[in-house]
């Protein structure tokens, strides 16, 4: 793995064991500073335990650690000062208002300045959206608010890390679209964000960067763009003629697969990058093939993801 410079985040061989089980095997984790950084993977894949790892509330079996720039745990006291995390959820008073539960907890925290305790909340509340509802019991919050209340208790002091762990899991869609746009505003001021989720399609919505997880390793990483265009390019014709479809297709060299749909048959074939689709219609319309269908399509995020984790990910919220 190569140096921790320019990295928020990184891992070098990150491994934790329970008992005889890995639960996270050998990962390299590199999180660019600035970046929007999904952290991607079906539920049970290890993301929450190398989170947990990565904020020292959980012992690495073997392997290092870099936060900020800070050997982890050994500079455990420089580093996490400057990251806010929300992991498993929030915990509140529900009997107690927004802005007295972030009292409470600000005023448990060791590095933070008494003084300015009242200018930080009011801040915090007003950076998350919930000035107007400071004052409400927070058993009378929606979800979306006690997540966004989650985060404001990690924006209490200055941070240059936040870490949320599944920040939208059990949100209806208003709540979402919530913490979402929460997350685009912190990021534009230029704090790096880990975001882990199971959802597909709120890593595609947010992030500039991505880790997939499977299994207790990571199986891709890289920016979204890169990501993208490592995934597979197919060509497919739909057409009830089969054996002039095939002789055209065999021309090109190509081996397609091949179903029968409703008296259809669909052939499809991997292509490499760039192929130029418009020789074979070309082709095939001069061979009177009737097509019913034709395209060169590149595989979606959310196929190479299940072909790397040989599982499904939730892609609607």
């Amino acid at each position: 793995m190569s140096s921790a410079k320019n990295y928020a985040v990184w891992t070098s061989e990150l491994t934790k064991q329970f008992g005889g089980q890995t639960a996270v095997n050998g990962i390299n984790l590199a999180v660019p500073s600035g970046s929007v950084f999904g952290f991607l993977g079906p539920n049970g894949s290890g993301k929450t335990t190398t989170i947990r790892m990565l904020l020292g509330l959980a012992e690495a079996t073997s392997g290092e650690i870099e936060l900020l720039g800070e050997k982890m745990p050994k500079n455990a006291e420089k580093a996490l000062p400057r990251v806010g995390a929300l992991v498993e959820g929030p915990a509140f008073y529900p009997y107690l208002s927004g802005k007295v539960n972030l009292r409470r907890l600000d005023s448990a925290s060791k590095t933070a300045d008494p003084k300015t305790r009242e200018e930080r909340i009011e801040k915090a509340l007003a950076k998350v959206g919930l000035t107007n509802a400071s004052n409400k019991k927070v058993h009378k919050y929606s979800l979306g608010m006690k997540q966004r209340l989650g985060i404001a208790n990690a924006l209490l002091q200055n941070r240059d890390l936040l870490v949320l762990d599944e920040p939208t899991n059990g949100l209806d869609p208003q709540g979402t679209r919530e913490v979402r746009n929460l997350i685009r505003s912190l990021s534009s001021d230029g704090t790096t964000i880990l975001v882990s989720s199971h959802l597909l399609s709120e890593i595609e919505q947010l992030c500039s960067h991505v880790a997939v997880m499977s299994a207790g390793r990571i199986v891709a990483q890289g920016s979204l763009p890169e990501l993208q265009a490592q995934n597979q390019t197919y060509l497919k014709v739909i057409t009830p003629d089969s054996e002039k479809t095939s002789k055209v297709l065999s021309e090109f060299g190509l081996k397609p697969s091949q179903e029968t749909k409703d008296g259809l048959e669909i052939f499809t074939s991997e292509v490499e990058h760039g192929f130029d689709g418009d020789q074979v219609l070309r082709k095939l319309l001069r061979a009177k093939v009737k097509i019913k269908a034709f395209a060169v399509e590149q595989a979606s995020l959310e196929d190479r993801f299940v072909d790397l984790t040989g599982e499904g990910f939730d892609v609607v919220q």
